[in-house]
């Protein structure tokens, strides 16, 4: 699958510091140590709508640890995935009465218009579940001849599942009590009153063909694969096991990224699947999650068509840091465009206070998991003294610029 293009990132003066970032299974603020090239998995989209402000805060945050390991002269191996096969997306086009494939092309071909808009640096490798059913057979016919996957005693849907405690590990992505466990598990994709199952919280790997949906001939038999048992092949093929950093939304803690991990654990016999877990908030609108279901998001498309500038969007997400719950208002957007307004007009002046120091800020506060609140904070109260009293430095301007381009990914 095509990612979208990139877009060259400036190399920043200066003395770059390492990242920290708040690890969900460490339950701390520590530090990332990638070696020469940095791993990251962020998990991707199920294309079965257009992209909206919670997925672009999602996308940003990463963004923004891209960014910092360039900044550290890190090479960095970003691999992101599409769901471009599954329940919503299926439910979805028979609701519209369209393809299944058109709609995830569409609404994928849609998603990186976005990115690039944003100016989110795109993944090296950038791969649908379809194209990646091969493997993801293999690796489940590898889980049954271990014994860790099963298939249910069903001969009209002989679906495979993931026996949930093979690892030895399962919860210490999470930390989530067993009651919570149920409950997200049911609310997220999960279904624990499937007949036959060997105990309600194990999980899907492999959904025999039923009549009327996609399926694939393999040596499982017919059918598509699970949710969670894509990303771990897909991350486990590209980035091996112990990579640096598996990211997605905090939605994603469990199940999703709790089974990704089993899975992979389970297929090595290696722990742990990823060394860090980091995870970004969710974004509300009038007091609620955004949310499909909610029918209230607000789409990085249907702003770009009413000449939202996408920069003001990537500043109004930035504005919160992105690991809170936060919401997305009029005054979100309207005090973003000021601050954008307020910079450009601050780096075209012919001079302007000096910037080294804004710079080592900057690095400071993003390589502190990642503040971006007091980041722009920073470079607001450079602009606000370059406005009002000018300088005596030709140069600031352009470090400014630079700077903001590189860090916090906004072109000025």
């Amino acid at each position: 699958m095509q990612s979208w293009p990139s877009t060259p990132v400036p190399r920043v003066p200066g003395t770059p510091r390492p990242l920290r970032l708040y690890d969900t299974a460490a339950r701390e603020i520590r530090p990332t140590a990638p070696g020469p090239v940095a791993t990251m998995y962020v998990c991707g989209i199920t294309p079965y709508d257009a992209t909206h402000l919670g997925h672009a805060a999602t996308y940003l945050a990463f963004d923004l640890v891209h960014r910092q390991w360039l900044d550290n002269g890190h090479d960095v191996h970003y691999v992101q995935n599409v769901t471009d096969v599954d329940d919503p997306l299926l439910e979805r086009a028979e609701r519209d009465q369209d393809d299944w494939v058109v709609l995830a092309m569409r609404e994928t071909a849609l998603f990186r218009e976005d990115m690039t808009a944003l100016r989110v640096l795109p993944p090296r490798d950038y791969l649908g579940a379809v194209e990646s059913i091969p493997e993801i057979v293999e690796a489940v016919a590898k889980l049954l001849t271990d014994g860790i996957a099963y298939r249910v005693d069903d001969p009209e849907f002989p679906d495979i599942y993931f026996s949930h405690l093979a690892s030895g590990r399962f919860g210490t992505v999470s930390h989530y009590s067993p009651d919570e466990m149920a409950t997200y598990f049911a609310e997220r994709g999960g279904d624990p009153d499937r007949a036959g199952k060997r105990h309600p919280l194990d999980a899907l790997l492999w959904r025999a063909a039923r009549p009327d949906e996609p399926s694939w001939e393999s040596e499982l038999g017919p059918g598509r694969p699970g949710w969670h048992v894509e990303c771990s092949v897909i991350a486990l093929n590209r980035l091996g096991m112990r990579f640096d950093l598996q990211g997605g939304g905090s939605d994603l803690i469990f199940p999703h990224h709790e089974f990704s991990a089993a899975h992979a654990e389970a297929l090595t016999g290696e722990q742990p699947f990823a060394r860090h877990y980091t995870h970004a908030g969710m974004i509300g609108l009038d007091g609620e999650k955004m949310s499909k279901s909610r029918g209230n998001l607000v789409f990085v498309s249907r702003l770009r068509a009413d000449k939202i500038d996408p920069m003001a969007v990537r500043l109004g997400l930035l504005s919160g840091h992105y690991r809170d719950d936060r919401p997305w208002t009029g005054e979100v957007l309207s005090t973003a465009q000021e601050r954008l307004a307020r910079w450009r007009a601050a780096v075209a002046l012919d001079a302007a206070p000096p910037a080294a120091d804004l710079v080592g800020r900057l690095r400071s506060h993003l390589s502190n998991d990642l503040d971006s609140p007091a980041a722009l904070a920073a470079v607001d109260a450079w602009a606000a003294e370059a406005l009002s009293t000018g300088g005596s430095d030709a140069d600031s301007g352009a470090l400014v610029r630079t700077a903001v381009d590189a860090l916090l990914g906004v072109l000025l």
